[in-house]
């Protein structure tokens, strides 16, 4: 029987066939994704090592890390990504492994990603926490790009010129000081002298919660005592590393700040923002950099989430620790979006930190 030529919606039919069946031929055809790569760089001028996740033509396997198995491609051989680095500032006593996750989408989308021990804040030393941290943690940030600069592994596949920052927490305060914003020890000692008793963790750290019974009055008297003692210099704190040209700040730390600094960042700003943030209660932090930062972009809004949704993956907190009453996840909070923030993370930092020539 003589073939009959294909017509009407049989012909429409066939041809999205063929257009389904050449879609599939370039998609097997693409290259995979590339392997999210795993080393370390020793810091520079004492710092601690810098941890870098980066595109990697390796296989990617099960790697322990703390309590945490992730997959990744350790001392893989680079591949060229977006010719761009993002370096994440971990919050207080924090690691780089609570940041794999956003590290290996910022990988997909191109970028090499580096994270900076910062000293005396991390997991495995914890003496420093705040202020006296957060005046020394920005300089640890531009020296970690140095170490990208430096190092012969990575410095012909990046152009520094742009370069982005994401922080959480302390590493939140850490973006908003390297987005411009100023700040002093005395602010936090007034914020503190203010607010003690309904921003308790931001003021004093993990060590202990208000209750509502009678050690309270206690903690708090002792906690004004040791703010007063240790915080009263009012000179502005700022830091200015022209290469840095986009931050993001997530859940930061925020209440010390010159509002009136953040008004007009002198970068592009993302903000993420947790709801349910008990840590640094949003209305005094966050909400505060939103409400004064016109041209800030909310690039989440998690209004279940707690201070510690963007770690991820999340560390085991036994219930009822302290840690798990203020870093776990509420009730109602689904961590199955995580991976479309971070998306939209890796977006903000697409759209304002172009691909190097």
């Amino acid at each position: 029987m003589k073939a009959q030529p294909v017509s009407g919606p049989h012909r429409t039919t066939a041809w999205l066939a063929a257009l389904a069946f050449a879609g599939l031929g370039l998609l097997l055809a693409a290259p995979a994704r590339a392997a999210t790569g795993l080393t370390e760089l020793p810091g520079l001028a004492g710092d601690g090592p810098v941890t870098v996740f980066y595109p990697s033509s390796a296989s990617e396997q099960p790697l322990r890390r703390g309590p945490f198995t992730l997959n990744l491609a350790p001392q893989g051989e680079p591949v060229r990504g977006n010719g761009r680095l993002v370096v994440i500032s971990h919050g207080s006593g924090g690691n780089p492994w609570v940041h794999a996750d956003l590290a290996s989408a910022l990988v997909e989308a191109g970028f090499v990603v580096a994270v900076p021990q910062h000293r005396g804040d991390h997991t495995g030393a914890f003496t420093d926490p705040g202020p006296t941290s957060w005046q020394r943690r920005p300089g640890e940030v531009s020296r970690a790009i140095d170490a990208l600069a430096q190092s012969p592994r990575f410095a012909a596949w990046l152009a520094l010129d742009r370069v982005g920052v994401y922080g959480g927490s302390a590493g939140g305060h850490t973006a908003l000081t390297l987005a411009g914003g100023r700040w002093s020890a005395a602010r936090f000692r007034d914020h503190c002298e203010a607010h003690i008793a309904e921003d308790f963790s931001s003021c004093v750290g993990f060590t202990t919660r208000l209750r509502g019974n009678v050690l309270d009055p206690i903690k708090l008297a002792l906690a004004r005592a040791v703010i007063r003692w240790r915080f009263d210099d009012a000179s502005w704190q700022s830091h200015h590393d022209p290469r840095i040209q986009a931050a993001v700040a997530s859940v930061p730390f925020a209440a010390d700040f010159d509002m009136d600094s953040l008004r007009v960042p002198r970068i592009a700003l993302g903000l993420v923002v947790a709801g349910r943030d008990v840590n640094q209660v949003p209305r005094f932090h966050v909400g505060a950099v939103r409400a004064a930062c016109g041209p800030c972009v909310v690039i989440a809004d998690l209004p279940e989430a707690s201070h510690g949704a963007m770690l991820s993956p999340l560390p085991p907190f036994p219930p009822g620790s302290l840690e798990h009453d203020l870093l776990g996840d509420p009730p109602g909070f689904d961590r199955a979006m995580l991976p479309e923030v971070d998306r939209q993370i890796a977006g903000f930092f697409l759209r304002h930190l172009p691909a190097a020539p």
